[in-house]
């Protein structure tokens, strides 16, 4: 969540940044005089809680015929502070659900603009071209029997799949590429838990604005993560880091589950957007001044694994009206897809600064100084589905067969998939 003070202090500079993701500034004034509610509400309490702790010592030094009146007017002053902590209960609820939907302000240099309006900033690689008709990942993988779409409805509904035989050891291959790479750049494997608490959830910004996205549990009130990123944001929650311990990087592998709310009847042949898939997700804690260093660096770690795997993509540098709640610039790499003759999403990574750290209470200890709140990122190393898609059908052959990159031979242990 935002800062409260920025209402306090820059009202005008923070109504000015979060009006450029639509957010209107007679809600931020209302905030603002909600914030200075709560806070005269605390004075109140404390200055009734002061007056009800004196008024109780005087009654032990009062003589006997001035103690019954002292008695009431202490237990009248005990009834006013319970009303005043009453009043303050109810006003820090609202202004932590309240802020809890404010958005991270966008960096400066993040464009304009809502979903579609992405800056392409580069490319890689070279666009496949075809002397035959490509075919799609369906199909592909489909003809090879590594992937059963049938069953997978069958078994568990809509937008659920088998991988089977060479695609799932393909799977594998991609999970230990990709970390293997995340390795070579200081990022420590992780294997989180996908099963959170709510204050999990609700730390990394994912409630209450996400909510309708989120498998929830039915009798134990755990969340079924998106993405391992809440998991590993939530590892250090409730801690104070040493600056020297700085930058701290891991790499996660797990299972995501989506909701997919809202995206009916779109995409909805094959695996690319799915409601389980499996991803390798690196995540960074990093001192303030380092983290649009991070980014950068997050960016080109996703680059590296892609350009490994020989396939063409291009660099989007994402509008601030389609950026996450707690988002404050965010770089998707996109895919070129021959089957859909389409760039498609196949990673993305944010910087989200301050906004999930004051969250997760997650600091740093600075010497000599005061303590600073950690800035968070996060990218995704390789989402294994969107990346078999990618894979299959830019090294797809005329046969129905597929190349497999240099890179990825020593993990999958063949040069060519689907050969019979």
């Amino acid at each position: 969540m935002i800062d409260p003070r920025l209402l306090r202090d820059d009202l005008d500079a923070t109504a000015t940044a979060l009006a450029r993701r639509g957010y209107d500034r007679a809600d931020l004034e209302a905030l603002r005089d909600l914030d200075e509610r709560r806070r005269n509400l605390i004075a109140e309490v404390d200055g009734a809680r002061a007056q009800q702790g004196a008024a109780s010592k005087a009654i032990g030094k009062a003589s006997p015929e001035d103690r019954g009146a002292m008695i009431q007017a202490a237990q009248e002053l005990k009834d006013a502070v319970a009303r005043l902590e009453e009043d303050l209960a109810r006003v820090r609820a609202e202004h932590t659900d309240r802020f809890a939907r404010v958005p991270n302000l966008p960096q400066v240099d993040a464009p304009d603009g809502v979903e579609g309006d992405g800056v392409v900033l580069r490319s890689f690689g070279d666009k496949p071209t075809f002397d035959f008709e490509p075919r799609d990942h369906v199909e592909l993988l489909e003809a090879a029997d590594a992937i059963d779409l049938a069953r997978g409805a069958k078994v568990s509904g809509a937008r659920f799949a088998y991988l089977k035989g060479e695609g799932a050891l393909l799977e594998f291959a991609l999970v230990r590429y990709a970390i293997d790479v995340a390795m070579r750049h200081g990022h420590v494997p992780i294997i989180p838990p996908v099963m959170v608490r709510e204050e999990a959830m609700y730390g990394t910004g994912f409630l209450p604005t996400d909510e309708q996205s989120i498998f929830l549990t039915r009798d134990d009130d755990y969340y079924l993560v998106g993405t391992s990123e809440v998991p590993l944001a939530a590892m250090h929650m409730d801690e104070l880091l040493d600056e020297a311990e700085l930058p701290v990087r891991y790499v996660g592998y797990s299972p995501c589950f989506r909701r997919e709310a809202g995206a009916h009847g779109k995409d909805t042949r094959g695996i690319l957007r799915v409601h389980q898939f499996e991803k390798v997700e690196m995540f960074s804690f990093v001192h303030p001044d380092n983290s649009d260093d991070e980014h950068e660096r997050i960016l080109s770690i996703e680059e590296e694994i892609f350009s490994g795997l020989g396939i063409h993509a291009q660099v989007v540098d994402i509008p601030v009206g389609d950026l996450g709640a707690s988002a404050a610039r965010k770089f998707d790499l996109e895919a070129w897809l021959p089957g859909q003759q389409a760039y498609r999403e196949v990673t993305s990574c944010s910087n989200t600064t301050d906004y999930q750290a004051r969250r997760l209470k997650c600091r740093i200890r600075v010497a000599g100084g005061d303590n600073l709140l950690v800035h968070t990122l996060n990218g995704t190393a390789l989402a294994v589905q969107r990346a078999i898609i990618a894979l299959v059908e830019q090294h797809q052959r005329a046969d129905g067969t597929v190349l497999v990159p240099e890179a990825l031979q020593p993990h999958l242990g063949r040069e060519v998939l689907f050969s019979r």
